[in-house]
């Protein structure tokens, strides 16, 4: 049997396939020099648009300049003849111009008018001036004393007990203070529209059963303090020992709001004393009670009036506080 001969010569049909590649091949070919070119296109296009677009905004600043300067001349001319007018104005009712140090006098013919203007005002009334008699001098009013002005200042009373405040008041509400154990947080009655909050180291001495309801004296005008993170208003009077502290007791009939005496010092309490005065620390070392439980500054009893003194329940010849 005879073999294939392997040199044999192409058939059409290779031809035609490999002609068919070439074809394609070419036509992509021409596609992707089309998409190179359309690039190369578009950005020469917009290179030109840039520099058509810097071209016309320079141009359009160019006019805008111009436009502006014709404006400021015309503006300079309207300021100019308004000076002239606010001269001319001036002169006719009498004011006198002065010229500008340095500067360079732009309406020669307006600055010699003025000056004659000037000079045609000034003489009716250096005529008038000399026409008029002499002044009389009106003797000087004497000025007041100090002392007889309104608003003099007025002699501060002495640092005593009248400048206390001191009033009954009813603890109406009493708890533990939440953060001190030691002390009471009260709400007192002292004849206000709103109860006073007070704060008081009681707690090793008086029972809390004890507090409500409790009649007291209380020192209204001491300057509020915080106590553990709670404003105290007041502060409740006491008869004290180191060991033993009692609430001082106003007398029977006593009701929230009654004044507290001290017989021979007029009561002239101040609003708040104020801290830098020591009022409170000068008056209480004198501040006791006596043989009999009654409350004392140096001799001087604590009474309300008509009503009777204040009193200790059992603590005699101790400080009061």
């Amino acid at each position: 049997m005879q073999k294939p001969n392997k040199n044999l010569p192409v058939t059409v049909t290779t031809v035609h396939r490999i002609s068919t590649t070439l074809r394609v091949f070419q036509q992509k070919l021409n596609a992707t020099r089309r998409f190179w070119w359309s690039i190369e296109t578009a950005e020469e296009l917009l290179a030109s648009l840039r520099e058509e677009f810097k071209a016309l905004k320079n141009e359009k600043a160019a006019a805008r300049i111009e436009e502006l300067k014709v404006e400021n001349a015309a503006l300079r001319q309207q300021v100019e003849a308004a000076r002239s007018k606010l001269i001319a104005l001036e002169v006719q009712n009498g004011k006198p111009q002065i010229a500008v140090p340095g500067g360079v006098d732009t309406t020669p013919a307006v600055a010699v008018k003025v000056e004659a203007k000037q000079e045609a005002a000034a003489k009716p009334a250096k005529q008038a001036d000399e026409a008029k008699p002499p002044k009389e001098k009106k003797p000087k009013k004497e000025k007041p004393a100090a002392d007889s002005k309104p608003g003099a200042a007025v002699e501060e009373p002495p640092i005593d007990v009248g400048r206390l405040d001191m009033r009954v008041g009813k603890i109406v509400e009493v708890s533990r203070h939440p953060d001190a154990d030691s002390l009471y947080l009260e709400k007192i009655d002292c004849g206000e529209p709103a109860p006073r909050t007070v704060i008081s180291g009681l707690v090793k001495f008086v029972p809390i059963e004890e507090m409500k309801d409790r009649y007291c004296v209380v020192l209204c005008n001491l300057k509020p303090a915080k106590m553990r993170g709670i404003l105290s208003e007041a502060m409740v009077m006491c008869a004290s020992t180191p060991e033993k502290v009692e609430i001082l007791a106003p007398p029977e009939g006593s009701v929230p709001g009654d004044l507290v005496h001290v017989e021979g010092y007029p009561r002239v309490p101040d609003a708040v004393m104020n801290p830098k005065k020591k009022i409170f620390e000068t008056v209480a070392p004198d501040l006791r009670t006596n043989g009999e439980l009654v409350a004392c500054y140096k001799d001087s009893t604590f009474v309300v009036p008509g009503k009777g003194p204040v009193k200790a329940q059992s603590l005699k010849n101790v400080n009061v506080k």
